[in-house]
Parts: C-alpha cells; sequence; structure tokens
C-alpha cells in the first residue's frame, strides 16, 4: 500500500449541508489522475455490483467528456471492489470506463494496469 498523507482526516465524513440547489447536490470523485495535462483520469470506485446512477453519473460522465479536447485525453474509470476496510483501489477492477463520450466494459483488468495501459498509449507513446 502507498502512504496516505493525513490518513486521519480520510474518515471524516463530509457534510454538504445548505448546497442543495432543487435537486441538485455535491458528488464525489474517488480519484483523479493528471498527467502533465495530456491525460485526465477520472476514478469511481464501487462496492459489489453497484454501478454510477442517476446525477452521479450524469456529472461524471459531463465532466469527463467536457475535459477531453483536440491535445487532451480524458478517461472515466469505474471499478468494483469488496472491501469492508481500507481499499486498495489499484488492484480493484475495471467495470467500465468512458472514452471520447462512449462507454467501454473492458477484459477483467486491473485499475493499476488499466492506468498504466492508457498512459502508455496516450501520453509515452505521443513523446516518443
Amino acid at each position: 500500500m502507498i502512504d496516505i498523507k493525513n490518513k486521519e482526516f480520510i474518515s471524516q465524513v463530509k457534510v454538504f449541508s445548505g448546497i442543495k440547489i432543487g435537486s441538485i447536490s455535491p458528488t464525489d470523485i474517488d480519484g483523479f489522475l493528471d498527467f502533465g495535462n495530456k491525460l485526465f483520469i477520472f476514478i469511481e470506485a464501487k462496492y459489489g455490483v453497484s454501478s454510477l446512477k442517476g446525477g452521479q453519473k450524469l456529472a461524471l460522465e459531463r465532466l469527463c467528456d467536457a475535459c477531453q479536447t483536440d491535445t487532451r485525453t480524458s478517461i472515466l474509470i469505474i471499478t468494483n471492489h469488496l472491501a469492508e476496510n481500507d481499499i486498495d483501489v489499484g488492484n480493484t477492477i475495471v467495470q467500465k470506463y468512458r472514452y471520447k463520450g462512449k462507454w467501454f466494459v473492458p477484459k477483467p483488468i486491473k485499475l493499476k494496469d488499466a492506468v498504466n495501459k492508457f498512459h502508455t498509449k496516450f501520453v509515452k507513446e505521443k513523446n516518443t
């Protein structure tokens, strides 16, 4: 496992009282990677067979799609885990990913391996 800075703050529940307009309220992102403004990877880890639903799905799809440009690749990855305590997110299994406005379901792959593949394809290959 990676050493986590300020681990004592991770267990704090964030309450967004007063930040709701109509049915719109904040959502979260479990992880974000920025590879030199060339590749953005958004990560959402779900427990069991849960998937993105409703407003969270729409918000993350819109964010991912809006960040896709001619010079930047943007990918949203949804992973699944069965952890009851700490989650080793790198070893979670990719359920699906979004790229250029479309969803894809890959063959079973761990998140860390998928991130490495995307990094190689969209950052390393462009630099060679």
